[in-house]
């Protein structure tokens, strides 16, 4: 007998991207065998195309770490999914989809060749920018995790935009209209976060320790 899929994991598009609802009374272990069998089987054409934010609904289930971890890893499996909030009971009641340019955003996931990340605001990328990859935001870049491709901050003429990451090897990098690459020699250097930022109309790399030469207002974390 086939296998039919149930009404534990409920998918809608957004204006944006997509939501997840988890029903919040089954099994765990059906929640999962629900969620493996959409992906898999009946919501396939949501996995080709380009990237697509993903926001997680949880209702009243309280999840474990473990659990989480095991959510998030069935999604991260699909190359286009790009986890952007996971809101669980006890996190305060879902703020408007309003843009808060004073607001860090976090997005989890990874980006692979070909494939390009549109952000509006400040953005803390968990995951890897591979090479053949782009990120773009209209505001500061930062990538907890290695970035090997190309990064754009401050698509829109933004200056003052930084691009930041834990492992900083970029193809490419832009803030607002300038365009630079990394130094020859940069392949070669010990890994280190490391960020990127203009001064007098000239881009510069530096340590991440000593981002606070800049007065960066790291205000926009809180609440994340």
């Amino acid at each position: 007998m086939a296998v039919r899929a149930s009404r534990f994991v409920t998918i809608k598009g957004i204006k944006d991207g997509l939501t997840f609802q988890f029903d919040d009374t089954c099994d765990f272990e059906d929640l999962v065998t629900d969620l493996r069998f959409k992906l898999e089987h009946t919501h396939q054409n949501i996995l080709t195309g380009p990237l697509v934010h993903v926001d997680i609904r949880t209702g009243e289930r309280e999840l474990t770490e473990e659990q989480k971890d095991i959510l998030l890893d069935i999604l991260s499996q699909k190359g286009n999914l790009l986890v952007r909030s996971f809101e669980e009971p006890a996190l305060a009641e879902p703020e408007p989809e309003i843009y808060d340019r004073n607001r860090v955003q976090i997005v989890t996931g990874m980006v692979r060749s070909g494939q390009v990340l549109q952000h509006e605001g400040p953005v803390l990328f968990l995951g890897d920018v591979n090479a053949g990859g782009t990120i773009t935001s209209t505001d500061d870049i930062y990538i907890l995790g290695a970035l090997r491709g190309m990064a754009h901050a401050g698509i829109n003429g933004n200056e003052d935009a930084v691009i930041a990451a834990s492992f900083f090897s970029p193809t490419q990098l832009r803030i607002a209209d300038l365009i630079s690459r990394p130094p020859d020699e940069g392949e070669n250097r010990e890994s280190h976060m490391e960020f990127a930022y203009l001064q007098d109309g000239v881009m510069k790399i530096d340590k991440m320790a000593n981002i606070a030469r800049l007065g960066r207002d790291f205000n926009v974390f809180k609440g994340v």
